[in-house]
């Protein structure tokens, strides 16, 4: 909802009209009143991901706003930055030729009880490109037909542990943590824990085979789910800057970052990307 603040308070101002909020008026260093946490927590689930700018945090505010949302979780397969077990650290130095995360995804599949969402943080962000995309799930299950609906809604598929895009060798500014592998298994439509409404559970990377089906019959499904799922017309786009900071419903989106700056193709000198994530279960 556009200007959904009350006067001399915060403003909300829709991205997309797929999901997306950019907020303003708030500093998120400080602990948020009851009604600015209301008006974000509102938005959060109105838009599914809400957008700030300048918000200069120490490592020890950008925790303690996430817990104003829930318990903190520390990520299972990555190393955290140091000093900070909630924090995960995702960089993308300059001599580096891939990101981590380039694929559309979820965070967390793999786990029984995937996470709700993060707070990210630009530390770092090249002069241009490096943008995060952000997709509706309520939506894109919305626009299957009723037929496609009635197919795909008992549908369960096994997710396996697969740091996003991660091969020996890549991203070895991201330090992976030894770790017993771990799967899951969830509903290719899955219900929200807060909303119970229905949301597509696509991924690029790490989703196995559909139960119960031969593995051309999965594939085929698989193949048109995420494609699907990838619509422009239900993705917004975020341009960073540094200070920065993105909160999404990871029950309900999947997102991606876009790998478009790093190519020396037309001259251009590669640039270093530093995120921080708090992770909230």
């Amino acid at each position: 909802m556009a200007n959904a603040a009350r006067p001399n308070h915060i403003r909300i101002e829709p991205v997309t009209g797929a999901l997306g909020a950019m907020v303003e008026g708030v500093d998120l260093a400080q602990p948020l009143d009851r009604d600015t946490f209301s008006d974000i927590k509102t938005a959060f689930q109105d838009h599914l991901v809400v957008f700030f700018r300048d918000q200069v945090l120490t490592p020890e505010q950008h925790l303690a706003l996430a817990r104003q949302f829930g318990e903190l979780h520390i990520h299972p397969t990555t190393a955290s930055k140091p000093g900070y077990p909630e924090i995960l650290e995702v960089i993308k130095e300059a001599n580096e030729k891939e990101n981590w995360g380039d694929g559309w995804h979820s965070d967390l599949p793999f786990l029984a009880s995937p996470p709700a969402g993060s707070f990210l943080l630009a530390r770092e962000v090249p002069p241009f490109g490096g943008d995060t995309q952000f997709a509706n799930m309520y939506i894109a299950y919305e626009a299957l037909s009723d037929e496609m609906k009635r197919i795909v809604d008992p549908l369960k598929c096994l997710h396996l542990q697969n740091p996003i895009g991660y091969r020996p060798g890549k991203n070895r500014s991201m330090r992976f943590l030894e770790a017993e592998p771990t799967e899951a298994i969830h509903p290719l439509v899955r219900i929200h824990p807060v909303t119970g409404k229905k949301a597509l559970f696509p991924a690029r990377k790490g989703l196995g085979r559909i139960q119960s089906m031969k593995a051309a019959e999965s594939e085929a499904i698989l193949d048109f789910v995420r494609v699907h799922a990838e619509n422009s017309d239900f993705a917004c786009r975020f341009r960073w800057e540094k200070n920065s900071l993105a909160f999404w419903d990871n029950h309900a989106t999947q997102h991606r970052v876009t790998a478009d700056y790093f190519f020396d193709y037309r001259g251009y000198e590669p640039h270093r990307r530093h995120m921080d994530r708090v992770t909230i279960a």
